[in-house]
């Protein structure tokens, strides 16, 4: 077949050397640079039997209007890509938010060989090599399935903006959602269509059941600090401080409503512990530090960050917030707007910003009496808040949109 792909830097190089091995004429255009593969004018020449284009893409980007081609997304590729040599148990796990926590909860109850693929890397099981990290592209799905197969195990997989379908199994992690392609498509949306060439598709507690969508409430449900489960002849219950942190409540749902469906009992959730950067509670010195800097943070999970450490630290303040969007190519975004509604609802004691993309809105939206310093990546917010933190019993909330 003579195929055109479009997007290289998002995963597109990868399918389009995987499709060129398999025998096919490939080419590609960088629509975002230009530096890769043939020109769009060019490719607007020439003729083709297939176009492959990401999710993201703005619907009328020209290319995408004038070749007349069936276009089928990279998620849909990548399905076709691994076929029959697509991994057993393969779960594919997509969403806003919660992605990381509810694939290591999973992992975490997987027994034999196997890979975890997250945001925070790719690592191989039972010994934790690490295999460094592929991003989570669904292109980024072939290498991780490579993995898998060669060491004869399971594969667990975050995959952004949904699912490619070759999974035995899919976890939507939340419903929320933004704008994507130039604003034309909903994020929820395109992932729940997507969904549709799952078997199963387990979606948030407190969701409605139709077609193969299951909510995970259907299997596991937690009340407190502990989780009850029924399904089929597997049927039990854990309990786990965490269950409280509205931040692990629908992961560990989701994931022990998942092990269910694969025939593994849950129980051992009894044991996980929180995940780095994902409301990690440490200590430094008399200070109480909230690390919820990830790529899914957004301001409810930061309003959850300073909630959870005013209770744990058992103290109303001084509150540093640590708060932005590190430069990246996170698909959605962290809007100013968001930020100044929150520091106006928790009034933290200072305010450190993180991002050159803001400019002067917030620091003009701000209270005046509440200090506010910038600085460009997570790091350097966090250094400066430790450096001028409180001699006294105090909290520093990381609340930065980044890959981690």
């Amino acid at each position: 077949m003579q195929i055109l792909v479009l997007d290289t830097i998002h995963g597109g190089k990868k399918i389009a050397e995987a499709l060129a091995m398999r025998g096919h004429s490939v080419e590609m255009v960088d629509v975002y640079r230009g530096e890769d593969g043939i020109s769009p004018g060019d490719a607007g020449m020439r003729d083709y039997d297939l176009v492959i284009a990401p999710v993201h893409l703005y619907p009328q980007y020209p290319l995408l209007t004038s070749v007349p081609s069936p276009v089928i997304t990279h998620h849909q590729a990548v399905r076709w890509i691994l076929g029959r040599q697509a991994p057993s148990p393969l779960v594919e796990i997509t969403g806003a938010r919660g992605k990381t926590t509810t694939a290591h909860a999973l992992a975490h109850l997987m027994e034999g060989p196997g890979i975890l693929h997250t945001s925070r890397g790719t690592t191989e099981y039972p010994s934790g090599k690490i295999h460094g990290q592929l991003g989570i592209t669904p292109a980024s799905l072939i290498e991780a399935a490579s993995l898998a197969r060669s060491c004869g195990g399971w594969l667990i997989a975050e995959i952004s903006l949904g699912f490619t379908g070759a999974g035995n199994l899919g976890i939507l992690t939340s419903m929320d959602t933004y704008r994507c392609a130039g604003g034309e498509k909903d994020a929820l949306e395109e992932k729940l269509r997507s969904g549709n060439a799952l078997t199963l598709m387990l979606t948030p507690p407190g969701t409605s059941q139709s077609g193969n969508r299951l909510p995970a409430d259907r299997i596991a449900k937690v009340d407190g600090d502990v989780c009850r489960y029924a399904w089929g002849e597997i049927s039990g219950e854990f309990k786990n401080p965490i269950l409280e942190n509205a931040a692990y409540r629908d992961p560990l749902t989701l994931a022990a409503a998942a092990a269910c469906i694969l025939g593994i009992d849950p129980a051992r959730l009894s044991t996980f512990t929180p995940v780095a950067g994902r409301m990690v509670c440490s200590f430094r010195g008399k200070t109480a530090v909230v690390d919820d800097s990830n790529s899914g943070t957004c301001a409810a999970t930061a309003l959850q960050a300073i909630r959870y450490g005013r209770q744990l630290a058992g103290i109303r303040g001084p509150l540093t917030l640590v708060i932005g969007k590190e430069e990246g190519a996170i698909c959605e975004g962290f809007p100013g707007e968001t930020i100044v509604e929150l520091v106006r609802s928790e009034c933290p004691d200072r305010v450190i910003l993180v991002g050159a993309t803001y400019g002067p809105l917030i620091s003009e939206s701000l209270p005046g009496e509440i200090p506010l310093a910038c600085c460009d990546t997570l790091a350097e917010g966090e250094a400066l808040a430790l450096e001028n933190a409180d001699p006294r019993e105090g909290i520093v909330v990381l609340a930065v949109k980044t890959w981690r």
